[in-house]
């Protein structure tokens, strides 16, 4: 270990001797100064790893001079030292980003657990979650063989999801490859156990999950009925671990009431599941009773065009047509920067519905754009990249305002996305459908192993192109390529964001209530 430099400054310095005996035996380096200019003066000197302040000192205080060694080299950790426990003080300190925050009398164990919190804490946790991880791993290769249901699935899935970001911050990558492995692995598992249930989900008393056209009626109606304003926010595209990701940043705003999952349907695609949603209808149905706003693949024009529509049908389907509601669709920054300066405008609103399409975008643009593949190389930098954008997002600006008008908080998504790795050929006419992750049409040759192969597409609730046309669904992270061209699809589409097909990530999707702070 490199020699750990200490400034310690406090005006009775001496007193504290044997504090700094104890941590030269323990191999640290302290330097002392007994008022602040002189910890200035020294500060600008030398490259210090930490810095101990006394809060009171004559001359300069505590406050004053953490303000000047912020100034000039804020990654420094200072930890204040203090007699005083006034909570303005405390406040003043932490407001000014100290590391830790300690009252006098200090014993050496506490100055040297400050230290190892400060200086060695991202080895001790890597070391930590790598250790737990390691004692876990065998536990979870267990259990994923005994997993048999939809709840099960979601459990285990959340469980994958933990352990994720519990190694993203990890030194040895070894460890973030085996649990790549095993959500391989996982993923094999729930393809097999969706290709055996899924049809009979479908049936009128199947045991099945919560699925795209029934999430309104089961789980947003309810809240509906307790008569209280609601901000209803569908993030197209979300992924479960990407809410993670910044749920601490809603959690700023609003307390979790409800954490729930549910299922899209296949295929997991914006028009298929989104407008399952707002319709309260599967597919098929959309396009038996709907059929002025619903589109099939091959058709030309946009196919999410009447969501408010849909919307506005189901909910006099349900009997709430006397509900005060609008909706709102923002596929831009500049749709989103009017919405927040107007979003006063909605506080009488009993249902307030907002479509944001950054995460879907953002998915593309990785296809389309060498920078974005630069920014989201992997799912580690993709959670990060959502993160950023939610930080610095009108989205999150109107939720502060939702918050400040009292109005309930519902947030889900339509469908996720996986990275997809390795192709898998298929051949298709012309109509057949250009989706990476599932292949809509008549006359498909493709590998058996590698897809969901729905014959009879009415089993599911799918429409058809045509009378012979069948559906194909890619599992794990494959995706569809065609053989004319293969190689071309393979350079341009592998280690891109796909969806449409089976997976964890795809088919899982998280349902979360909130309650305004």
């Amino acid at each position: 270990m490199n020699e750990i430099k200490i400034l310690w400054v406090d005006d009775e310095i001496d007193m504290l001797k044997p504090h700094i005996l104890f941590l030269e035996k323990k191999n640290y380096k302290v330097t002392t100064a007994n008022n602040g200019q002189d910890a200035i003066d020294m500060f600008d000197e030398d490259n210090f790893d930490i810095v101990f302040l006394d809060e009171n000192m004559p001359g300069l205080s505590g406050l004053e001079v953490l303000a000047e060694i912020k100034e000039k080299k804020a990654s420094v950790p200072v930890v204040m030292i203090t007699k005083s426990e006034e909570e303005y003080i405390m406040e003043e300190a932490i407001g000014s980003k100290i590391a830790d925050y300690l009252i006098k009398p200090v014993n050496p164990n506490q100055i040297l657990l400050s230290l190892k919190k400060n200086l060695d804490n991202s080895r001790l946790v890597s070391e930590k979650t790598t250790l737990d991880y390691q004692k876990e791993f065998r536990k979870i290769s267990m259990d994923m063989s005994m997993v048999r249901t939809y709840e099960e699935w979601v459990e285990f899935y959340r469980r994958l999801i933990f352990w994720e970001m519990e190694l993203e911050g990890i030194e040895d990558q070894s460890m973030v490859e085996i649990l790549e492995s095993q959500k391989l692995e996982a993923n094999s598992q729930f393809f097999k156990f969706i290709e055996n249930n899924y049809e009979d989900w479908f049936e009128p008393k199947a045991d099945k999950p919560v699925l795209s056209h029934n999430l309104f009626r089961e789980l947003v109606v309810p809240e509906l009925k307790k008569k209280e304003p609601i901000l209803f926010v569908v993030i197209d595209n979300l992924r479960y671990d990407q809410w993670k990701a910044f749920e601490s940043v809603v959690a700023n705003h609003y307390k979790l009431e409800k954490e729930s999952a549910y299922f899209s349907i296949l295929p997991t695609a914006t028009q298929y599941a989104r407008n399952a949603i707002f319709s309260g209808l599967t597919p098929l149905e959309m396009e038996k009773k709907l059929p002025q706003y619903w589109k099939n693949d091959v058709d030309e024009g946009g196919k999410n065009l009447y969501e408010a529509e849909f919307l506005t049908d189901q909910l006099r389907r349900l009997g709430l047509s006397n509900l005060k509601q609008e909706y709102y669709k923002i596929t831009n920054f500049r749709d989103g920067r009017k919405l927040v300066e107007n979003f006063r405008g909605l506080k009488d609103n009993d249902l307030t519905t907002i479509v944001y399409n950054f995460v879907d975008m953002l998915s593309h643009a990785k296809t389309e754009m060498d920078v974005v593949k630069e920014l989201a190389s992997n799912d580690k930098a993709y959670r990060s990249l959502t993160l950023s954008w939610f930080r610095n997002s009108p989205l999150l600006e109107m939720i502060q305002q939702a918050q400040q008008l009292g109005m309930k908080l519902i947030l889900t998504t339509d469908h996720g996305t996986i990275n997809v790795k390795n192709p898998s050929k298929v051949i298709g006419d012309r109509n057949t459908s250009l989706n990476l992750r599932y292949k809509t049409g008549r006359s498909l040759t493709f590998e058996d192993r590698d897809v969901y192969h729905v014959k009879d597409p009415k089993t599911i609730q799918l429409p058809t192109i045509n009378m012979s046309s069948s559906y194909i669904f890619a599992k794990t992270d494959l995706f569809l390529a065609y053989v004319n061209n293969f190689n071309h699809y393979v350079s341009y589409y592998r280690n891109t964001y796909q969806h449409g097909g089976i997976s964890l990530e795809e088919m899982i999707i998280p349902f979360l209530v909130f309650n305004p702070k």
